[in-house]
């Protein structure tokens, strides 16, 4: 996975300033719970066949049950990508608390900081949400520009939310938020017009919490320009050709999300009870 250049200001951490005056203060932990054991056993299996890993066509069948497929592992595909899937308990969330926090964070750095402390840099919206939306009408159609390290890259992202229907998901359950809810957006490049994969977060409501269950689907196919922009599928033909994913950067991607799905949970019921 390609680098970005540091922005000037952007850091990691907060700073003195921002734990004197952030009202949510409180909730900055910069210390990670260890890796859950499942995480741990699929990291040290290594890659697996990618047919145990539905691609996005084929992801609606088994989002929606537990154990229609691998919970949690990372594959390369033949085309130069990779299928990511992450299995999160979430005790004490509710489906309609994670639709509230990614309308919530995308705000301001501080808050993004909150989520992964020891990876995320810097979030705005591309454009703000409309005044007085709630839940997924504050996400769902926006755009938010993320400054990340997904291993010890530095990665400028777009990741665009759109509808779940979009990528083929749809159940009854998707009706009430306290039953069920899943996150959907395009992964893209800030710096570029191109688009580079998926990425899905379905969440459903278990006795004491919540599943989390996490795709991703990036590099190979899923790469393309991004709007009408000439530069979008030049760039996309490159990437295509040049950009080649490896097992690592699924091991990063895997760990990545692991660690802030985890760390949001230990606080998110706190936060949403103070600020939803």
């Amino acid at each position: 996975m390609r680098g970005s250049r540091p922005v000037a200001g952007r850091h990691l951490g907060w700073t003195a300033e921002d734990l004197a005056t952030k009202a949510y203060a409180k909730y900055w932990n910069p210390v990670l719970a260890p890796l859950a054991a499942h995480i741990g056993a699929a990291l040290d299996r290594g890659g697996v066949a990618a047919p145990l890993l539905p691609p996005l066509a084929d992801a609606a069948r088994s989002m929606f049950s537990a154990g229609g497929c691998l919970e949690t592992g990372f594959a390369r595909t033949p085309d130069g990508g990779i299928r990511v899937a992450i299995l999160t308990e979430m005790p004490g969330v509710t489906p309609a608390m994670v639709d509230w926090w990614f309308g919530w964070h995308g705000d301001a750095a501080a808050k993004y900081k909150l989520w992964h402390p020891q990876a995320h840099v810097h979030a705005r919206w591309l454009v703000d949400p409309p005044v007085g939306a709630r839940g997924r009408a504050r996400y769902v159609g926006r755009t938010s520009i993320v400054d990340e390290y997904i291993g010890s890259d530095l990665v400028r992202g777009a990741i665009r939310f759109v509808p779940p229907v979009e990528l083929g998901f749809t159940h009854p359950s998707l009706d009430d938020p306290r039953s069920a809810t899943i996150v959907c957006a395009r992964i893209g490049l800030a710096e570029r017009p191109v688009d580079v994969g998926y990425l899905a977060h379905h969440v459903r409501a278990v006795p004491g919490g919540s599943e989390m269950r996490s795709r991703f689907w990036m590099g190979g196919r899923h790469i393309a320009g991004r709007g009408i922009n000439p530069f979008g599928a030049a760039g996309a033909a490159v990437a295509r050709r040049t950009l080649r994913l490896t097992e690592s950067d699924a091991r990063a991607v895997l760990v990545h999300c692991a660690e802030e799905m985890s760390h949001l949970a230990r606080f998110l019921p706190d936060i949403c009870r103070d600020f939803g």
